[in-house]
């Protein structure tokens, strides 16, 4: 009996040790956790504990503006305001809902839904215009917040709308120039924090801390307002007066590739950017972006077509620096080649008879242009395709630029090397044809086509200067000046006589070209010319899109330039001779 009492003692006292040290060894293990939150994580728990008592708004900044050659600002930025309600401060509800849903011009029902929402803040509405969110301000009205905000402006409405692009609700960039240097434009947005208790509410006498934004960089371009007004003019007129569905036109500098001007009519207003032109108001859906796809595309960067005519600079140009022809070769046009078991057709069906390869490139003569073409050969042809960097983008900066569709050199004969010859059988972009031109007739270095020229910061400050070295030549000196000489004799009495100004040396290349499919008798007419010809600083092309009646690119297209040239020339400070 006494055996079994002592054994319960034992078991008792045993028990009693092991329940100590367990709770020892909690208290060691609470206290370690202990050491920790206060100690090791107290700075993160702290950060926390803040965190559900603060309430952050942001502070959008300012967006750098665009600003042209002349200093002309192009893109700049308004003043509006973010209206906001936070549910635990309201007061009055119903005062709130009356004052909002009438300065808003929002549906009762809508604000009813947002001032009831429990959230720690919440948005009614944006892009407020300054005075209105002043108004609403003035009441004093618990619970509401008015934010200062910034929208895109555009000063000048629709001009150069395809160049300059717009910017989305959150103020980023969506297409062209906005895009492409959004990093530069966008700035860095500020902060307000302000202190609340455990239920949200803030609290009145800690007052407010602020982050103050970094306003974004200024973007200085080379195009030209006013002569890129004169452009547009000159696009709408040719659009108009021929029906076409489109016209493309650019004016840069052909030494280094400054571009003054860029349109492809009909443009659309910048500060309107998702308004359709009338008739399309109604679609919806996959339709409407379509539409808005097709509104806001820039045919001169983004479309590719057959170029025809124009392109018989690059063949001449081959030819010449090859040494497979001279300016006083002589040959004979009966109207047609006949290229294997192809009878192809000059546009003169009788043909020109015998002539220089000077008078060929002024008649536009295809069957000279193919023979200058077989005898440079596939190889060759496609050696000087890519010396002239006609296989690559030319790198402008604007997004979406299209690549030249053309043959796999290993599937041309010599049918399709001939087609190629006179520009037909494949596709380039306007921008890049026309780099291609400035680069032959500037003395033969490749140029990149550019509107970036320089940062600076708000105060004026430069922030980073965009160069574009020349640093490959394609074409010698000696060539490239004859290409000049030539392309001033089509002009000079040969088939851009339309694009002739008296005390002006000019020269350039017509083009008349067939859309696909050929049945649809649709196409192209187009010019490139440059002034003065012994020493250009200006080029500009002209492409329109599905004219109707007469459609040559000499009868239609060289005046449009001429007429860009009458204006701008004088501008540009080159005097007549």
């Amino acid at each position: 009996m006494q055996s079994a009492i002592q054994k319960t003692k034992s078991f008792h006292r045993k028990k009693t040790v092991v329940v100590f040290l367990f709770c020892f060894l909690a208290m060691i293990g609470l206290a370690v956790r202990l050491v920790s939150l206060m100690v090791v994580d107290s700075e993160y728990y702290a950060n926390l504990a803040q965190d559900l008592h603060e309430r952050e708004r942001s502070i959008k900044a300012a967006r750098g503006r665009i600003i042209d050659r002349t200093g002309k600002v192009l893109a700049d930025n308004r003043t509006v305001c973010t209206v906001s309600v936070i549910h635990s401060q309201i007061e009055d509800p119903d005062q709130v809902i009356e004052v909002l849903s009438r300065e808003l011009e929002l549906s009762r029902e809508e604000v009813r839904k947002r001032v009831g929402k429990v959230s720690s803040i919440e948005r009614v509405a944006k892009n407020v215009e300054k005075e209105k969110g002043d108004r609403i301000r003035n009441y004093e009205l618990a619970g509401v917040k008015v934010d200062e905000d910034y929208k895109r402006y555009y000063p000048l409405g629709s001009l150069a709308s395809k160049v300059l692009g717009f910017t989305g609700g959150d103020n980023q960039g969506i297409i062209g120039l906005e895009v492409k240097y959004e990093e530069i434009l966008q700035g860095t947005p500020g902060r307000i924090l302000t202190l609340t208790d455990a239920r949200g509410v803030e609290l009145s006498d800690t007052g407010e801390s602020r982050e103050e934004p970094v306003n974004g960089n200024d973007l200085y371009i080379s195009l030209d307002a006013n002569i890129q007004e004169f452009v547009e003019q000159a696009a709408y007129k040719a659009m108009e007066q021929k029906e076409a569905d489109s016209v493309s036109i650019i004016v840069m500098n052909p030494k280094n590739g400054e571009i003054y001007a860029m349109t492809n009519v009909p443009e659309f207003d910048l500060n309107k950017p998702y308004t359709l032109s009338a008739g399309e108001e109604n679609v919806s859906g996959e339709e409407l972006q379509n539409a808005l796809n097709h509104m806001w595309r820039n045919g001169c960067i983004n479309d590719t077509y057959e170029p025809g005519s124009t392109f018989k600079t690059v063949t001449a140009a081959a030819g010449l620096e090859a040494g497979v022809v001279t300016p006083s070769d002589q040959f004979s046009c009966p109207g047609f080649k006949i290229v294997e078991d192809r009878r192809i057709r000059c546009h003169k069906v009788s043909g020109h008879g015998g002539e220089t390869f000077v008078q060929a490139t002024q008649n536009s003569c295809n069957p000279v242009f193919i023979e200058v073409g077989l005898r440079l050969g596939v190889e060759q042809y496609f050696q000087y395709f890519h010396q002239f960097a006609l296989d690559e983008k030319t790198g402008i900066d604007l997004p979406g630029e299209a690549a030249t569709i053309m043959h796999k050199q290993e599937n041309v004969g010599q049918v399709e090397l001939a087609t190629i010859s006179f520009g037909q059988s494949f596709q380039i972009t306007p921008i890049q044809l026309i780099t291609t031109v400035s680069s032959i007739i500037n003395g033969g270095m490749r140029i990149t086509p550019h509107f970036g020229v320089q940062a600076r910061a708000e105060d004026g400050a430069l922030v980073k200067v965009y160069e574009y070295p020349l640093t490959r030549r394609i074409l010698s000196e000696e060539t490239s000046a004859t290409m000049r000489y030539l392309l001033e004799q089509v002009v000079d009495g040969g088939g851009g006589k339309n694009a002739y100004i008296e005390g002006y040396r000019i020269g350039g290349k017509t083009a008349t070209s067939e859309t696909l499919p050929r049945s649809a008798n649709k196409y192209i007419s187009s010019f490139v010319g440059f002034a003065p010809a012994d020493d250009p600083q200006v080029i500009g092309m002209c492409v329109i899109n599905n004219p109707q009646g007469v459609y040559y690119g000499g009868t239609i297209a060289a005046p449009v330039m001429r007429e860009i040239f009458q204006n701008i020339l004088p501008y540009l400070g080159i005097e007549k001779e």
